[in-house]
């Protein structure tokens, strides 16, 4: 992990097309801007993990093709 200081108004840059800036600091809070590419998806990380449970959830609840059905159970379809 890289671990940078930054002060009010400075930013860190990632790549060539992504900044993070240092908008506001009050107390404990920090906040932060983030520019990046509209193709680039950026999140907070408990959403984040929250959509990877979310996407987890749903992928075990897809039901099973009838035809791969009659596969698992070894019978041949007509």
């Amino acid at each position: 992990m890289l671990i940078l200081s930054r002060k009010l108004n400075e930013k860190i840059m990632i790549g060539e097309d992504i900044s993070v800036s240092v908008i506001e600091i009050r107390g404990d809070q920090v906040k932060l801007g983030v520019e990046a590419p509209r193709t680039v998806k950026v999140f907070r990380q408990e959403v984040f993990d929250a959509i990877k449970a979310e996407n987890r959830a749903a992928a075990e609840s897809v039901p099973v093709l009838p035809a791969l059905e009659l596969l698992k159970n070894g019978q041949k379809g007509k």
